[in-house]
């Protein structure tokens, strides 16, 4: 006697012998009505990949740490838990892979040296007080060569009482002080401006897919970022970021280190605006 299917027979499964994870996902997505097209919004992986993952060919997502992004975040998508989806992959492609040692790599962006912006306020300084202290060195020096000549040439004839004297000669004037010099204030050796918000992605242990827009929802890079490049973004209110592979990434919001661990292949949504740097 055969016994009819329940609904929850059509769920989409993972066991062993159910369907491979691309028809999982493919089911979830159909059974939650989305499109092709709006799951590739939603999760910003582009449409093609979308209907290789469909189809189990996974060669387009860039490696195995991003197949693992993509499968997680497409589960996430269409109401699935990601968890068992991951360690099915994981277990068709011959385990999850090893990090990176990063220490090498921290060790060289330690003793990479940053340019400095020359300090003009110094510099005029300086040069006002070498004008400054020249002319009273003129000045002190032009009135003593007069006295000195006034003593070797011996007294002047003397004129009649009847006679007004000659105009006298003017006495030297008192050589103006130096001002003191200032010193350079916060502002002239900031390293990020105030009024903005300044990201600085790196890949420092893989290659890793960024997206980054400004607070008006203009793109200001989408692409992939390989291992040792960066990327600086700003905008005058907030920065959003798409992180394909957080784990590689280490993130300087308005000049300070973000310390959030994240794990490889993991997708991260982030927005930071002015002021102490927030994950959004």
């Amino acid at each position: 006697m055969s016994i009819g299917n329940s609904p929850e027979d059509d769920r989409p499964s993972i066991a062993d012998d159910g369907p491979s994870i691309g028809r999982v996902l493919q089911q979830a997505r159909i059974a939650a009505g989305l499109t092709v097209d709006e799951v590739s919004s939603t999760t910003r992986v582009r449409i093609p990949i979308v209907h290789a993952i469909e189809q189990d060919d996974f060669s387009r997502c860039g490696g195995d740490v991003y197949a693992r992004g993509h499968v997680r975040i497409f589960a996430q998508a269409v109401g699935l838990d990601p968890a068992p989806l991951v360690e099915q992959y994981d277990a068709d492609h011959g385990g999850r892979p090893a990090p990176t040692p990063a220490a090498p790599l921290f060790e060289a962006e330690r003793i990479r040296p940053e340019a400095r912006r020359p300090n003009w306020t110094a510099a005029m300084v300086a040069a006002i007080v070498v004008v400054v202290g020249f002319v009273g060195f003129t000045m002190f020096s032009g009135g003593s060569d007069k006295k000195n000549t006034s003593v070797a040439e011996g007294p002047a004839q003397q004129k009649p009482p009847s006679q007004p004297p000659a105009n006298p000669s003017p006495l030297p004037s008192k050589p103006a002080e130096p001002k003191p010099t200032p010193s350079p204030s916060d502002s002239a050796i900031a390293a990020v401006p105030a009024d903005k918000v300044t990201v600085k992605v790196t890949a420092i242990n893989d290659k890793s897919w960024i997206s980054a827009k400004d607070h008006n929802g203009k793109m200001l890079f989408d692409g992939l970022l390989q291992k040792g490049e960066a990327q600086t973004f700003q905008d005058g209110q907030q920065v959003d970021l798409i992180l394909g592979n957080a784990g590689a990434i280490e993130l300087y919001v308005n000049g300070k280190k973000i310390d959030s661990k994240f794990e490889d292949g993991q997708v991260e949504r982030l927005s930071y605006t002015k002021g102490d740097p927030q994950v959004g």
